[in-house]
């Protein structure tokens, strides 16, 4: 990927698409940085890396009135933590994707008489930030069960951790439910896939989180799937993965 005008990011916010409503997303990621210089440094000075610490910040077109709009996902989310997938470039499967498990901290509207209504808000990570894909796209519709596509994102190293954000953005029919769950395999093919985290059946729009235990996992490629019951079920939904 090379250089770019940001013209089409996409923000999922727990169970809500934010895209539409925002005209700037920042994602960061940072180390404290702790002075470590002493009389051998040499005359430079040493740093050592501390507490590490990130933040999602956006703002855009105020709306409100429906779960999935602005105001309402965010009052809904405030001073609780969830799922958080930013994308530089659209979200369609094997997009760049940022991830993390956040709270939602600050959030504000309001602007001159005249102006478009503004919002915005900020949510402070209490996971690290992992760098991904995606790994479903959100404007495919799932009424049966299914398998998404293979990703290769690599080895997971031991103290390393897979990461998985799954973002249900609307849910219809009777007794609707969807089980997404992650799988891994030695190579794109899934002959013989392995489960490696499941999520809680979901019913309603919403979003969760997991992460593997750092143990080391071999396999190099991953996908989503996910079991669908209920009486004419219909789910939109959107998944990322990466490695931290």
């Amino acid at each position: 990927m090379g250089k770019q005008i940001l013209l089409d990011c996409r923000l999922f916010a727990v169970g809500a698409d934010l895209s539409g409503a925002s005209n700037k997303i920042e994602i960061t990621a940072e180390h404290e940085d702790k002075d470590a210089t002493n009389y051998r440094s040499g005359g430079w000075k040493e740093v050592l890396g501390g507490l590490a610490s990130s933040e999602i910040s956006g703002e855009g077109q105020w709306e409100a009135g429906d779960p999935a709009r602005v105001d309402d996902a965010s009052w809904a989310a405030f001073g609780g933590t969830g799922p958080y997938t930013v994308c530089p470039t659209d979200s369609v499967v094997g997009a760049v994707a940022y991830l993390t498990q956040g709270m939602r901290s600050a959030f504000s509207f309001g602007d001159a008489v005249g102006e478009v209504a503004p919002w915005s808000g900020t949510v402070k990570g209490s996971w690290p930030v992992a760098r991904g894909q995606i790994a479903h796209p959100p404007g495919l519709a799932r009424t049966a069960s299914g398998t998404g596509t293979a990703l290769d994102l690599g080895a997971v190293a031991a103290g390393q951790r897979l990461y998985a954000a799954l973002h249900v953005l609307s849910a219809s029919g009777t007794t609707p439910s969807v089980t997404a769950r992650v799988e891994s395999d030695v190579d794109g093919t899934f002959a013989s896939p392995t489960t490696r985290a499941t999520f809680t059946a979901a019913t309603a729009a919403g979003g969760q989180i997991l992460r593997t235990d750092g143990t080391a996992i071999t396999d190099t490629h991953y996908r989503v799937a996910w079991t669908i019951s209920g009486t004419t079920p219909s789910f939109m939904f959107a998944a990322s993965l990466g490695i931290r």
